[in-house]
């Protein structure tokens, strides 16, 4: 059953609500908006007759916000900020033919994602792009997410998710630490993600190194950091091969020792259900899964 349009509130009763809440005054709220106060005062006397609640009280000439306005305003500003954000996006793509949001992996996204970003653009004249990091599953439809870039298992609620590709990680350091060290993967720090606590143990022991500690070391919460540290030498780095490339290239960083890992987890590209035949979705996936094809 839905409730009557006619009992939804309009935009501007919840905007003089918000007002009037941040400032505690409907006389500030008025001038924010443009209004006269006794406009701000009659709009918000209309969202309490909706609701059928009080949402002010008023103490010592200010205006107070009731239990119920308390419990109203963050979902308001939510909203609001919502449509905001749709009035900025509707704005800027009066020449967009078409649009497509992504949400990707923070350092999948700005090593890898972005640079090539170009290339899927060239081939899709007019197509509209916006890109966000989330490093955890969420809701697609009500983040007003089209695509998503997940690293784990192939599990996201209401969406199906396509193989992108598996990962192998090497271990790398600045150059001047490895020459500090004879062997900087046995008496060097070692460089941990917080996200994958036992990644140094797996390597050890997958490589027969059974007499050092692999938990010893420094932490970080992104790759980004890891690779920086990497780089100022604090230490040696387990890392995904492909957001190193620039660096190996440039010598920033070597491989220490030639013996990948690979992982358990992979890459998968996720669209919700509902988007599986839409145009741009459909591009996208058949140009990242072309791109990252061997």
């Amino acid at each position: 059953m839905k409730l009557s349009r006619s009992r939804v509130p309009g935009i501007l009763s919840l905007q003089s609500f918000e007002a009037a809440a941040r400032h505690g005054s409907f006389t500030r709220a008025a001038e924010e908006l443009s209004l006269t106060q006794s406009a701000v005062s009659r709009q918000i006397k209309d969202l309490e007759a909706q609701l059928g609640v009080a949402l002010f009280e008023r103490v010592r000439q200010r205006v107070v916000l009731s239990n119920a306005g308390t419990r109203l305003l963050p979902d308001a500003a939510r909203l609001l900020s919502q449509v905001e954000m749709l009035a900025l996006r509707a704005a800027g793509s009066r020449d967009v033919t078409g649009q497509i949001s992504i949400a990707t992996l923070p350092t999948f996204g700005s090593r890898w994602l972005v640079p090539r970003l170009t290339d899927f653009l060239a081939q899709h004249p007019g197509l509209q792009v916006t890109v966000t990091c989330r490093a955890e599953p969420f809701d697609l439809n009500e983040a007003g997410v089209n695509v998503a870039i997940h690293y784990g298992q192939p599990v996201w609620p209401r969406a199906s998710c396509t193989y992108l590709c598996g990962e192998t990680v090497v271990p790398v350091a600045s150059p001047t630490l490895a020459r500090e060290h004879a062997d900087p993967i046995l008496t060097a720090p070692l460089l941990h993600m917080d996200s994958r606590p036992m990644l140094w143990v797996e390597w050890l022991a997958a490589n027969g190194e059974t007499t050092t500690d692999g938990l010893r070391g420094h932490r970080f919460d992104q790759f980004t950091l890891l690779i920086e540290a990497a780089m100022a030498g604090l230490g040696v780095a387990l890392v995904p091969t492909y957001l190193v490339e620039r660096e190996l290239r440039e010598a920033a960083l070597q491989i220490v020792r030639d013996a990948p890992l690979r992982t358990d987890a992979a890459y998968y590209v996720v669209l919700p259900n509902d988007r599986a035949s839409d145009p741009a979705c459909s591009a996208f996936l058949s140009w990242i899964t072309d791109r990252v094809a061997p």
